[in-house]
């Protein structure tokens, strides 16, 4: 084994040389903590939400964050123990290199890089419907969109530090944001509000917990309204995966990185979970203000308050919103920007993206990301609503693919410690659930990706875009795999007994602040 990994040559290390300088160890302990709570939490959950409720009632809609949620905790339980061990800048990509094969990786880079770019679009183009809920179209959305690029793009060019500061306040605002508004709707829900009107459970007995989907009686049309959630909440809970990138400039990755791997539960149940409960008590299915129009849509949250008779809040939680929206931009800005250094430097991408200046910064990779920002402009013709619903399907289905490509590079790892005779009780973080937790994530998201798109397929449905956004990210990842492995790479699969489980492992050098009086130590613990 010390023969593989001394031999730099070896086919699975192409293009390790790097151009220039390297990426820096920035994020301190609370930036990925932050990162890893909701970093990626934007309009998915605040603005798609809506969609979803309108789809598939109070109860799909709680039943689809629920099953996603089972998802997306099984897949951090897998990168959570991969990349504690092996914190490597490019992240998962790295290690499906590592661990599946080169081919492998390059479908996985190029997948969650394209994740990323579309979701960068997709939040900005979430502004300008957001903002639009004040200006009514008094102001181009060509502009708004325009000045939620600039201000992503400068945290972004300031380095991985500057990103982490201004996520640390963003993701802190929005934790603010959501839990006093589930305290609200809480409130709402007794009477508390202006109108005093206690709703209970009002909303799911009429309209109904479910929605009969498309018209559609029976079962089947609930069994349907219920499954139209779960693409849009794949959508909300993508970027989770986020601390795996940035694992490669994380400080103290053996300390730290299983710290907010074992947070991810908090974001999944009081978030999202709790956001879908608060979401189907407030606001009835049959809201004619829900879901996504070509030029318009509002909050599920925004949309609640008005209900209650509450003035002036509803535009305070919408200017909450817009931030989000703000975060999420420029998190996808980073994670494509990283995805794209990562495939640099693993031979997959031009060598040119790999360049870093003395900071740390893959300016490069920023920049050329930065420019897919423009599809965000495509909202100004065929509105943002109707753009913001295109880019989410599209961004979910290659969500769910990487979450894929993450549970699978996992078996291989799994496979390879058990082959080589490691202990999974001595790795900085390791799961009781596996290697079931990854099986799980497998076989569930195809089933999800397969049928996604099902609704284009019912009588009178058909839609040329829905199809194309569904079902064009889930053909590219074979796509680019069977094209990697056999136009340019005649590599099989990593021999579990040669995996390379010692290059890059982790070694924690950053000293951490001891905490010096209680007000310190709370605030370290909070």
């Amino acid at each position: 084994m010390a023969d593989y990994v001394q031999d730099r040559a070896h086919p699975l290390f192409p293009g390790e040389e790097r151009v220039g300088h390297t990426l820096k160890r920035q994020l301190k302990p609370r930036h990925i903590a932050m990162i890893s709570i909701g970093g990626a939490i934007g309009t998915g959950l605040f603005l798609g939400s809506g969609n979803a409720l309108k789809n598939g009632g109070p109860l799909g809609l709680l039943l689809g964050y629920v099953i996603i949620g089972t998802i997306c905790y099984a897949m951090m339980l897998c990168l959570g123990e991969m990349i504690s061990y092996l914190p490597i800048p490019g992240g998962h990509i790295k290690l499906a290199e590592r661990f599946v094969n080169p081919a492998f990786s390059f479908a996985m880079g190029w997948n969650y890089w394209y994740t990323w770019v579309i979701f960068l679009p997709t939040e900005l183009s979430a502004a300008a419907v957001l903002i639009d809920f004040w200006e009514h179209h008094k102001v181009s959305d060509a502009a708004w969109v325009s000045v939620c690029l600039v201000v992503v793009i400068v945290i972004n060019m300031l380095g991985a530090g500057a990103y982490g500061e201004a996520e640390f306040f963003f993701v802190s605002f929005k934790v603010i944001t959501i839990v006093g508004l589930l305290i609200l709707g809480v409130i709402l829900d007794l009477g508390g509000g202006p109108n005093h009107d206690r709703i209970g459970f009002r909303y799911w007995k009429n309209p109904g917990p479910f929605v009969q989907y498309n018209g559609i009686s029976g079962a089947k049309g609930r069994f349907l309204g219920w499954w139209s959630v779960m693409t849009q909440a794949a959508f909300s809970y993508i970027g989770t995966e986020i601390v795996g990138i940035a694992a490669g400039e994380a400080k103290n990755p053996r300390q730290n990185l299983p710290k907010a791997i074992k947070r991810i539960y908090i974001r999944i149940l009081l978030f999202y979970i709790g956001g879908a409960w608060t979401i189907g008590w407030l606001v009835p299915s049959n809201d004619k203000r829900l879901g996504l129009t070509s030029d318009a849509a509002s909050s599920p949250f925004v949309i609640a308050i008005s209900r209650a008779g509450i003035k002036g809040l509803p535009s305070v939680i919408n200017a909450a919103i817009v931030t989000s929206a703000w975060s999420s931009a420029s998190s996808s800005l980073y994670t494509s920007s990283r995805a794209l250094y990562g495939l640099a430097i693993s031979g997959n991408a031009p060598k040119f993206f790999a360049a870093t200046s003395k900071a740390g910064l893959p300016y490069v990779s920023v920049i050329f990301c930065a420019l897919f920002c423009s599809l965000a402009y495509m909202g100004v013709k065929s509105g943002p609503g109707k753009v913001f619903g295109w880019l989410g399907n599209m961004t979910s289905i290659a969500g769910l693919m990487t979450w894929f490509g993450i549970a699978l590079t996992y078996v291989r790892f799994y496979a390879g410690l058990k082959a080589q005779g490691y202990d999974r009780s001595e790795l900085p973080f390791s799961s009781r659930l596996q290697p079931y937790a990854a099986w799980y994530v497998i076989i569930s998201t195809l089933i999800i990706c397969f049928f996604s798109g099902f609704h284009v397929f019912l009588k009178g449905a058909w839609s040329r875009a829905d199809f194309i956004t569904n079902y064009l990210p889930f053909v590219l990842f074979p796509i680019f795999y069977f094209s990697a492995r056999y136009l340019l790479y005649q590599t099989p699969m990593v021999d579990v007994a040669k995996m390379d489980f010692v290059t890059g492992a982790a070694q924690d050098s950053y000293d951490q602040p001891t905490p010096k009086n209680i007000l310190e130590w709370f605030w370290a613990k909070l």
